[in-house]
């Protein structure tokens, strides 16, 4: 379970470099430029199988894993554009980032699990760490007139908490099924930017590589790697550990001069680590096993 919920970290810090490539890609609409990066996801998961195909028959797979997989990659992409278009960007964030939190509380309706107090702990500090983040030390108003992106935000939570967790059900479905819920994705995004944008394609070399280290990692990987952790791995550390994502994308921002470091940040990093650690204590505090006779 360890190294699962390792793989699936991966996942958390190749999401950290959206916002970097996502900025270098210059002026490429959102919808374009999910399509074209979901494309090169897809055909990340088609080189793997090529190169390591399956001596095993592959398995139908149920029509609701169809329905999980695609809803929660297209899902969350549509709502959060969404909100971005119809909120501003600190608050749509906000409310987008429950989704680990959401994780964590939803992991005590899933067979075998147990939510211990240091798991709603843990989720908590990291999401008061991605609000100082967020709001860069300064305060938030939520105001009537944004509630379409707002709910819009929310939606983005539970459409991605609730892929997380619904696909923790279906643990013998094999991970290179993400290749098509990708290519689905990639689809459908090409359908909203023609109905809804205008379409500006990367006009240099370095805005390409930019949508192609999208499409390689944290919308191209990062979904191999989290489909893997959250079936095999520990579901809440990984839920609140996955505050450190924006964490992570800030610190990337400064060290690329994007950004200034902060007293803010400072705090968030603390508070997101010390909550990462909490809610990971009984993985990182494993009691010894007992040696043969020794009195219980």
């Amino acid at each position: 379970m360890a190294r699962a919920t390792v793989i699936g970290f991966t996942a958390v810090a190749m999401w950290a470099l959206l916002a970097l490539f996502t900025a270098g890609s210059g002026a490429v609409p959102p919808f374009l430029l999910s399509a074209l990066a979901f494309s090169v996801a897809a055909l990340i998961g088609l080189v793997m199988r090529v190169a390591a195909p399956s001596s095993a028959p592959a398995a139908p797979i149920p029509p609701v894993v169809w329905l999980i997989g695609i809803a929660g990659l297209f899902g969350y992409h549509f709502f959060y554009f969404t909100a971005l278009r119809n909120a501003p960007a600190v608050e749509a964030s906000l409310i987008a980032y429950l989704w680990p939190l959401l994780i964590v509380l939803g992991s005590a309706l899933m067979p075998g699990e147990r939510l211990g107090w240091h798991h709603i702990a843990g989720a908590l500090l990291g999401l008061a760490g991605t609000a100082l983040i967020i709001t860069k030390g300064g305060g938030f108003t939520f105001e009537s007139r944004y509630a379409l992106g707002y709910a819009a935000a929310g939606a983005c939570a539970f459409f991605w908490s609730g892929y997380s967790l619904l696909s923790r059900r279906f643990q013998a479905v094999p991970t290179s099924v993400v290749t098509w819920f990708c290519a689905a994705t990639a689809i459908l995004s090409a359908l909203c930017h023609v109905l809804l944008e205008e379409t500006v394609w990367p006009g240099s070399a370095s805005e390409w590589l930019n949508v192609l280290g999208l499409g390689l990692m944290p919308v191209g990987a990062a979904f191999y790697a989290w489909d893997y952790g959250v079936k095999r791995g520990n579901i809440q550390v990984l839920g609140a550990a996955s505050y450190a994502a924006p964490l992570l994308s800030t610190l990337i921002l400064i060290g690329a001069g994007a950004a200034e470091p902060s007293t803010s940040i400072i705090a968030a990093c603390l508070l997101i680590t010390f909550g990462a650690v909490l809610a990971a204590k009984n993985m990182i505090l494993k009691p010894s096993r007992k040696k043969a006779g020794e009195p219980a």
